[in-house]
Order: C-alpha cells, then sequence, then structure tokens
C-alpha cells in the first residue's frame, strides 16, 4: 500500500514537471527546467537577424535589379516589388494557420526555411549565368532594351516567389515559437515574454542594418550574385542555429484548424438565429461544459482563461450554444464562441492599424526620391538614396534596449502594475508618433520646395542646395511608431489569441503591414485621379518632376487620414477588455 502510494506522488511529481500542451522536437513530453526558457527563444531571436538579412537584402534593393539586369520599366519594377512584398506579409497568414492547425512552429519555420533557400539559390544561378539572363542593352535607338522574358522570366518569379512563400511562412511561425518559450502563468515569464518581443524588433533591426548597407553595397558594386549568394547562406545559417537549440524548444501542440472553430460558430450563429426567432430553454449547466479540445489543454494559458460562461459581448453568437441545434456538425461548445468573439474583437484593433503602416510606406517611396533631389553630402562622402532606410533601422536599434530598460521599468514604478504600459498604449503611442511624422514630412516638403523655388531649379534634376538630413526628421518620428507599434501588435495578438489561435493571430501583424503597402499604392492613384479631373496637374503624375508635385499635401491628407484612424482606434481600444492575466494585472 506504501509502495503504491509512493508511486502515485511520483506520477504527481512527473505530472508537475511537464509542460502540459507541449512537446520537445522528438514528440516527447516537454519538461519544465529542460525545455523553454530564455536560452531557448536565444536562438530565435539569433535567427531572425539572419532571416530578415536574407529578406531585405534583396526587397531593399530589387526594383535596381529589375530595371538595370532584367530590363523592367520603372513603373512595372515597382509594381512587381510591391506584389512580391505584399504576397510574403500575406503569406505569413497561411504559415500562421499551418503552425495552429497541422504542424508546430517548429516543423513550420524549417519547411518555410528550406523554401526560400530554395527559391535564392536559383535567383543566385540566375544572376551567376549571363544565359540565363536577357541580353544587355544597346546603346541603339533600332535595338531598343528588351525586358526578360520566357524560360528566362519564369525562373525569375519562381525564384522571387519560392522566397516569398518561405519569407511568409517564416513570419508566421518564428515570433509565436520564441514567445512560446515562456511561462506565462508566472509574471518573471510573462515580462521575459514581453522583452522577447522588444528584442525581437531589435534583431529584426540588426538584419535590416546589415541588407541596407554591406549587402545593397555589395549587389551596387561587387556583383549581384554575391548580393544574392548572401542571402542564400544567411538563410541557409538561419536553419543550423534554429536547429542548434532545437533540444531546448518546448513545441506547443497543434489541437486542428482554428478557422474551422471560427466558421462552425459563426454558421450555428446564423442558423439558428434564422430557424427561430428566439433562444430555446436557457441551459444553467454550461460552466460544466468541456472546454474545446482546440484551445489546448494548457491549463496555464493566462491563469486559466474564465471562459467557461457566455459572456453578454456579441450575444447574437451565443445562440450557437443556447438555440436548438438542427444539425451535430455545427454542435458547439462555451469554449468556441467566446474564443470566436476574441478573435472578432481584436479584429478593430488590426484594422486600425493598417493606415500607420500605409505612412510607412512612405519610407521606401516618396521619401527615398526626396533624398534623391537633395544634397547628399556628409563630408566627401555621397550617401545613396537606397541606404536611406538605414535612418529608421539605426532609431530602432537604439530606441528597443532604451524602451525595454528604461522607459518599461519607470512605467511599472509609476503604475504599480505587471506591464507598466499596456499593449494598447504601446499602439496608440505608436499611432500618434505616425501622426506626428506625417506633419513633420508635409513641412519638410515645403522647406524642400521653397529652396527649389528660390534657387530655380524647380524643373532641373540637379541637387538641390538643402541636406537630405532634414528627410530623417520623418525617418525618426516613423521608426519610433514603427518599433512601438510592430512590438506592440505581435505581443497583443499573441497573449490575448485563442491558445489555439495564436500564430495565425500574430501573423496578422504582417497582413497588416502588406494592406498598408496596397492601400498607398491605391491612394496614390486615387488621388492622381481626382485631382487631375478638369485638366487639371495632378499632384503625383509621373510625367513631371518631383519638384511639381504636391507632396506636401498629400502628406497632410495622409496626417489628416491618420487623426481620423486614431480617433476610431480609441473609441474600440477603449472598450476592449484585456483577457490575458499580465495585461488584466
Amino acid at each position: 500500500m506504501i509502495e503504491i502510494e509512493k508511486m502515485e506522488v511520483e506520477m504527481q511529481g512527473d505530472e508537475d514537471t511537464k509542460w502540459e500542451g507541449y512537446a520537445d522536437w522528438r514528440n516527447r513530453a516537454a519538461v519544465k527546467g529542460r525545455h523553454g526558457g530564455m536560452l531557448a527563444a536565444s536562438f530565435v531571436l539569433a535567427v531572425e537577424v539572419l532571416e530578415n538579412l536574407a529578406f531585405l537584402a534583396n526587397a531593399s534593393n530589387l526594383v535596381t535589379y529589375l530595371t538595370e539586369l532584367m530590363h523592367f520599366s520603372l513603373s512595372r519594377a515597382a509594381s512587381e516589388v510591391s506584389a512580391f512584398m505584399g504576397t510574403a506579409f500575406l503569406l505569413a497568414l497561411l504559415g500562421g494557420f499551418f503552425s495552429d492547425a497541422f504542424f508546430s512552429t517548429f516543423v513550420v519555420f524549417i519547411i518555410s526555411a528550406f523554401i526560400e533557400f530554395m527559391g535564392l539559390i536559383l535567383l543566385t544561378i540566375q544572376a551567376r549565368r549571363p544565359s540565363l539572363m536577357p541580353p544587355p542593352c544597346k546603346t541603339s535607338p533600332a535595338s531598343p532594351c528588351k525586358a526578360v522574358h520566357g524560360s528566362k522570366a519564369a525562373l525569375l518569379f519562381v525564384g522571387l516567389y519560392l522566397a516569398a512563400l518561405g519569407i511568409g511562412g517564416i513570419k508566421g511561425s518564428l515570433p509565436s515559437h520564441g514567445a512560446e518559450q515562456f511561462d506565462e502563468s508566472d509574471p518573471k515569464g510573462r515580462k521575459q515574454r514581453s522583452t522577447f518581443f522588444n528584442y525581437f524588433v531589435f534583431c529584426l533591426s540588426c538584419g535590416a542594418l546589415v541588407a541596407v548597407t554591406f549587402v545593397v553595397w555589395l549587389e551596387d558594386n561587387v556583383g549581384w550574385e554575391w548580393g544574392f549568394g548572401v542571402s542564400t547562406i544567411s538563410i541557409f545559417l538561419s536553419i543550423l542555429v534554429f536547429l542548434s537549440g532545437s533540444r531546448f524548444y518546448k513545441n506547443r501542440i497543434p489541437r486542428g484548424s482554428p478557422l474551422t472553430t471560427i466558421l462552425k460558430v459563426l454558421v450555428a450563429a446564423s442558423v439558428v438565429g434564422c430557424s427561430s426567432k428566439s433562444s430555446s430553454n436557457a441551459v444553467e449547466n454550461f460552466s460544466m461544459t468541456p472546454s474545446n479540445n482546440l484551445v489546448g489543454e494548457d491549463q496555464s494559458e493566462g491563469a486559466k482563461r474564465d471562459t467557461q460562461s457566455l459572456t453578454n459581448t456579441l450575444r447574437c453568437l451565443n445562440q450557437a450554444v443556447e438555440g436548438k441545434m438542427v444539425h451535430r456538425l455545427l454542435e458547439c461548445t462555451v469554449q468556441q464562441v467566446e474564443d470566436v468573439k476574441i478573435v472578432l474583437k481584436m479584429l478593430p484593433i488590426f484594422g486600425c492599424t493598417i493606415m500607420l503602416n500605409c505612412c510607412l510606406a512612405q519610407l521606401s517611396t516618396f521619401s527615398v526620391r526626396q533624398a534623391a533631389s537633395m544634397d547628399r553630402k556628409i563630408g566627401s562622402l555621397v550617401v545613396p538614396a537606397a541606404s536611406l532606410p538605414v535612418f529608421p533601422v539605426v532609431f530602432m536599434l537604439i530606441l528597443a534596449p532604451i524602451y525595454d530598460h528604461l522607459i518599461i521599468p519607470f512605467a511599472r514604478r509609476v503604475t504599480k502594475t505587471e506591464m507598466g504600459i499596456s499593449h494598447l498604449q504601446r499602439i496608440g503611442v505608436g499611432l500618434v508618433l505616425s501622426i506626428l511624422a506625417m506633419a513633420v514630412a508635409a513641412l519638410v516638403e515645403l522647406k524642400r520646395k521653397r529652396v527649389a523655388s528660390e534657387a530655380g531649379l524647380l524643373d532641373s534634376k540637379q541637387a538641390l542646395p538643402i541636406s537630405f538630413l532634414w528627410i530623417a526628421l520623418q525617418y525618426l518620428f516613423l521608426g519610433s511608431a514603427d518599433l512601438f507599434t510592430l512590438a506592440g501588435l505581435l505581443e497583443f495578438f499573441f497573449t490575448e489569441a485563442p491558445s489555439s489561435m495564436r500564430s495565425l493571430a500574430t501573423s496578422l501583424s504582417w497582413a497588416s503591414l502588406a494592406m498598408g503597402f496596397y492601400l498607398n499604392s491605391a491612394m496614390v492613384v486615387i488621388v492622381n485621379w481626382m485631382t487631375e479631373s478638369g485638366g487639371r496637374t495632378p499632384w503625383l503624375g509621373e510625367k513631371i518632376g518631383i519638384n511639381r508635385y504636391r507632396l506636401d499635401l498629400f502628406y497632410w491628407l495622409l496626417c489628416i487620414l491618420s487623426v481620423v484612424n486614431f480617433l476610431h482606434y480609441l473609441f474600440w481600444a477603449m472598450r476592449y477588455k484585456y483577457i490575458s492575466t499580465g495585461a488584466r494585472n
């Protein structure tokens, strides 16, 4: 009898030391003290440096490659680059979905990194072999440049979009994989997770810094095969670094498709609502309804979220369990309904960040063209216009440690809360900074045009007698806005989403970035269409020089729309009730 009791105590001790709902890389139960923690997350941070270096080394200078070596027109090259980057960020949703539904974040990263590696190999081979490139341009008017076509174009786009598919999978899995390494039932673990997200953006910026300086210089001065080669080596090294941390990771076990749950709840609520105008018998014992297995059985999540009774928010969805069910396939639990409510309540926050990312798109479009028209000398050094993204990157590298080691501890002492600054407050700060950035950009553009007018250079391509460092002001504000918003969004979506949907929800941060770029492109078209009506000159017309642009008015328009968007954000943020324990405290 004593031996049996001793065995039971030992079994209970084993259960207490295991991470429930997690496995190691060999699919064995993950053990506390052996798996997870800051050491495991450190491998993820190192991987992010290499991964983002490989991505931005090509994306930041891809327009030059397509115009000078593939002989695309500038407009088509810009369109292809926008499509490539937008596709890569939107495919993060696919990576997040597969991480939640069928594979772990560990497996999705390995597969995605290998796909990107294969795409970069194809691009490197094409840049290396002249026979796979279009023929060089001839100066004779009778022999104009011919853009790449046929099998050579097919090789180019297969390489690009294999890379985009891999990038999307990595973006959709890597942040969640790192954040899952911490114990969210412990305040120390939650603080470490917050630090992880701050340094994830820091490491992202480290990779970007190398990409837009050293690799861009290689591409422009040594050869594109060297630029693609560095990216290929970088993503290969990221796989090795990631695998070297395998024995330290704890990997969440997938629980099935989160989209199936969302769709089932929405359909069930709609069908029941249509079949009966009033709900049937109220069920009193819903608190005993078993939780959905998709949510996972990690009872530490958010200190055991109390979602076992129906809430009064989005009451129309309550019909999915309160009404008379018409088919067993549409049977829903209370947990499923409440999880869907959480996701729906996060979507307005996601929508409000698209406008900010539309403003961020100016960093790689009009701001670069402005700087190209200005004096870019620093002493005897002439700064390439393509290297201007180094400004927001450097600002983010400086601000991230200051925020994590100075601002957050001070805010915690003042507010006496675990977080110090909440996720939504942090996102709100980013939105305010984007408003200031657009106002500063408009004022700087007015100054630049005034200098051009006084110097008689409105229709000249000569560099204006004004330093390009004036443009650094808007880069400062936009870089700061990106730091606050991206890290805040990643942590907000991860901590607030149901555990079965965390990777997919975190991927919304990248989807917002893609939609911001698409919105910027659409706004340029709409603004030109509206301003050229009646025979007037469009604000941003292609046939006029940048000194004739009404870029100042376009920036003021973005500023006004950002103010409206911020008010819209306040409406939803002030009504949002946190689910995660750390945020509630």
